[in-house]
């Protein structure tokens, strides 16, 4: 397996309108389009989510269920170039099931994904939901609050935006022309799970730049109360910084349908490289 080497910081990726192209059975090379923000020889958490959830959908798939939670614990660098994803069954069961995608990319683990399947049955007679639909993309103007940040995955998204958006506090919506894996059409739950970790970035309490502060996420929890359709993901995002250095990204998710779910991400607040 050809893979870019540790002191590499400009690993050999793939090009195409794709964010990843098979290179074996279990194995994937990453395109710009999956570049990072932080560093550009790192992907992106997002794309990688939804590479992640590509392999859990598609080990050992049942029709009488669907994922309703996905939970990513990122353990360390999410290099750019080739890497593994590796399934297997946690806890199987008639009506629940756990499985887990772990990515592993120049001999370490990189994320570790699980993701609850639960079994279906018709509950329209109790359907709800508190949280309230947000204006339609399509009646919003473009957003380019997210021009600041760098990267190949940041570049390729279109971004429409709410009125009232502030540091801390927004809806953002978008969407991307790429599939996920080249010559593969995926599902709308990968496409949308391979956007959400842009939460994080879309109503930031401080600007990306220099002089300023460090906040990425060493997680990301999704719950999901139904599932998700089409190519656009609304976010209605919160963040919040502790005191201590620690703080939270929470969002309210949203298809063209309405709310569909939520995601939690935890942060690492501190200055940047270079600042005092």
């Amino acid at each position: 397996m050809t893979q870019a080497t540790a002191e590499s910081n400009t690993p050999e990726l793939a090009v195409g309108d794709f964010y990843y192209r098979p290179t074996g059975e279990n194995t994937y090379r990453s395109t710009v389009h999956a570049q990072g923000a932080w560093n550009p020889h790192e992907q992106h958490m997002a794309p990688a989510t939804g590479i992640l959830v590509h392999a859990m959908e598609n080990f050992q798939p049942r029709a009488d269920m669907r994922m309703a939670r996905i939970s990513l614990d990122i353990h360390g660098i999410i290099h750019g170039g080739e890497f593994e994803v590796r399934t297997r069954m946690i806890r199987p069961g008639r009506t629940i099931e756990l499985i887990e995608g772990e990515m592993l990319s120049q001999g370490r683990t990189c994320i570790v994904a699980r993701g609850w399947r639960l079994k279906t049955l018709d509950s329209t007679a109790v359907a709800a939901s508190e949280d309230k639909p947000v204006v339609h993309p399509e009646e919003l103007v473009t957003f380019h609050g997210m021009t600041p940040w760098p990267g190949g995955y940041i570049q390729g998204l279109e971004f429409r935006g709410a009125h009232g958006h502030r540091p801390g506090k927004g809806v953002v919506w978008m969407r991307n022309g790429f599939e996920m894996v080249e010559g593969t059409n995926t599902s709308d739950l990968v496409r949308l799970m391979g956007m959400v970790d842009t939460a994080n970035g879309v109503a930031p309490r401080v600007a990306p730049g220099p002089g300023s502060w460090m906040f990425p996420n060493v997680d990301l929890q999704i719950h999901m109360h139904r599932a998700p359709e089409g190519q656009w993901l609304g976010i209605e995002a919160q963040q919040t910084y502790g005191a201590d250095g620690i703080g939270l990204t929470s969002a309210v998710l949203h298809d063209i349908h309405g709310p569909f779910g939520r995601s939690e991400q935890i942060l690492t607040v501190r200055p940047l490289p270079g600042q005092k």
